[in-house]
């Protein structure tokens, strides 16, 4: 592995710097407060090449590889974690998914337009009592012939409001259990469908999360992602590439906090001297920086090892825990050197420690991420 970013890659990752101070930095505080999606912002990511990066650029994408997504989700996810789960979403499960196994008419329906954030994608897994395990779906597809009967729930759906492409999996055979899965494309206001309240969320709250429901909802034959009953094996080679998505916003989270406490140190006085300068302080920046470099490290093995078409699956699956293992105690330790300026919002070390904590949960817990890891080693 060449530690070395190429020039390409130093020039996505400023881009993508730029973008988050000149463009999302401005308004995230009341983003956040007032729970506002970031719809303006989005749609300037579409036009920056953002929301399909690793999409074919026939498909209207980027052609770019993971190590450039995983570095601007770094920077992104350094000002707004609300803005980059968007941007994951629609990258590594929408698109990514339908570039690698939709068919031709599938990707030009869809695929374009998302490429481009022209529409927004949304990945719908998990139930009210089914979170990322894809083998207990309540969630029907009943099918009719020439269509599915699509009933069900799906909940803490991102995008939830704001998507026009909705990939659902759902069950159609109970009998043949995770063999009788299927991924469907649905689209937004197809008769039966509706989304339902939005979350009102500790964190990434200008992200929309809502519910999802589905009564009756017919979804045509040709809407459904590989052949009958790939539903399930879709899902989970989806979310595999997703956790490395999570994982660097994990990582920018943890990066963003440390970078303002490491700035603060050193314009805060204290017993006569500034922050930086006394030890104490030092060694809980020195630790933050070591965590952060580690992080950085297992998030670029993951993003590389697929690129060269290795198995990620242990890989992303580390970087996911320990990120956002140490997303959680960077941006703690950041709003401790802050100390009281910490706690209020104007200091933006407060939301990335509500921000942080959601990583240990979506695309899989904490819990989840040893399983993957621990079936990995014993193989």
């Amino acid at each position: 592995m060449n530690f070395q970013l190429t020039e390409e890659h130093l020039a996505v990752q400023q881009a993508a710097r730029d973008f988050a101070q000149n463009e999302l930095l401005p308004g995230v505080i009341e983003r956040d407060t007032e729970q506002k999606f970031p719809k303006d912002q989005i749609k300037k990511m579409g036009e920056l090449g953002f929301m399909g990066m690793m999409v074919d650029p026939k498909y209207n994408g980027g052609g770019m590889d993971s190590i450039s997504y995983v570095l601007a989700m770094e920077e992104i996810s350094k000002i707004d974690a609300s803005v980059s789960v968007c941007m994951s979403v629609n990258n590594s499960l929408v698109c990514w998914g339908l570039e690698k196994y939709g068919t031709e008419e599938q990707k030009e329906k869809y695929l374009k337009p998302l490429a481009t954030g022209e529409l927004i994608g949304a990945f719908c897994l998990s139930e009210p009592e089914a979170g990322s395990d894809a083998t207990s779906q309540r969630t029907t597809a009943e099918d009719k012939g020439d269509y599915y009967l699509l009933n069900g729930t799906k909940n803490w759906i991102t995008n939830g409001n704001s998507a026009s492409v909705y990939i659902i999996i759902a069950q159609t055979d109970a009998a043949k259990k995770h063999k009788g899965i299927n991924a469907l494309i649905v689209e937004k206001g197809m008769p039966g469908f509706v989304v339902g309240k939005k979350e009102d969320k500790m964190g990434i709250r200008g992200s929309d999360t809502h519910s999802l429901m589905f009564t009756d909802v017919k979804v045509p034959k040709a809407n459904r992602i590989g052949d009958d009953g790939f539903g399930f094996s879709f899902a989970m080679t989806t979310l595999n590439g997703g956790r490395i998505g999570i994982a660097s916003q994990a990582l920018g989270i943890a990066a963003g906090a440390y970078e303002l406490a490491l700035k603060y140190s050193k314009e805060r006085k204290a017993f006569g001297k500034n922050l930086s300068e006394h030890q104490a302080i030092q060694f809980k920046l020195a630790e933050m920086a070591t965590k952060i470099d580690a992080a950085r490290l297992l998030v670029h093995q993951a993003a590389w090892r697929k690129d060269q078409k290795q198995d990620f699956v242990k890989a992303a699956a580390m970087a996911k825990l320990f990120a956002s293992q140490i997303a959680q105690e960077v941006t703690s330790e950041a709003v401790q050197i802050h100390g009281g300026y910490g706690y209020v919002k104007e200091y933006h070390v407060e939301r990335l420690m509500r921000d942080a904590k959601i990583t240990q949960i979506y695309e899989g817990t904490t819990e989840i991420q040893k399983m993957v890891i621990s079936r990995e080693l014993l193989k």
